[in-house]
């Protein structure tokens, strides 16, 4: 695999959103995504509210805001919190890979509900893809989610994700998808880009 472990870029901005790190106004938004029942509802159920506060308040938001290739989703206008979004290596303990040393890059992102169907984790994604595409060589990139949630499913394929599989974790059937990280590179000047096609 490359030697820089996901993306570097502090800093990305699209037309409605901001990718940065987090920082202590966030932890309200970030305590919202761990327990809303809705988001959570194919990634083990909501944590305890109790426990999320007690995290933060041991540990703020340091562990997430140090940590590259993760982000805060934020309204480019109001810079509030509208997600979070990372592109990390998948261990290779892990089941769900296409390589056979695993490590590939997966990403993986939280949209707070209310805020579904507007198409900002497309935007988030599309963004954060291009910019690791942009920097890093050519690589799988990964996606998981549990086989049930059809709306993430259908965000992957909208993405340009195809299906490699499926597997058992956290006693549900998980569908891994992948998609190659040259295909959401920037354009040269001139050509306009081309919107990555479904399998």
């Amino acid at each position: 695999m490359d030697s820089h472990p996901t993306v570097s870029a502090s800093d990305i901005t699209t037309p409605r959103l901001r990718l940065r790190p987090a920082h202590d106004g966030d932890v309200a938004g970030l305590i919202e995504l761990q327990t809303d029942p809705r988001v959570r509802a194919h990634l083990g159920g909501p944590r305890p509210p109790g426990a999320v506060e007690q995290y933060f308040r041991a540990n703020g938001v340091g562990a997430l805001a140090a940590k590259p290739g993760a982000y805060v989703i934020a309204d480019r206008q109001t810079d509030v919190l509208v997600g979070t979004l990372a592109l990390d290596r998948r261990a290779a303990d892990l089941p769900g890979h296409v390589t056979e040393q695993g490590g590939e890059l997966e990403l993986s992102y939280l949209l707070r509900h209310d805020l579904w169907g507007a198409g900002l984790a497309f935007e988030a994604v599309t963004a954060l893809l291009r910019a690791a595409a942009d920097e890093l060589p050519d690589q799988p990139v990964l996606v998981v989610t549990q086989t049930i949630n059809e709306r993430s499913r259908r965000l992957a394929t909208r993405l340009g994700f195809r299906p490699a599989g499926t597997f058992e974790q956290h006693a549900a059937e998980q569908t891994l998808a992948m998609a190659d990280l040259h295909t959401f590179r920037t354009p040269p000047a001139g050509r306009p880009a081309a919107p990555p096609q479904p399998a």
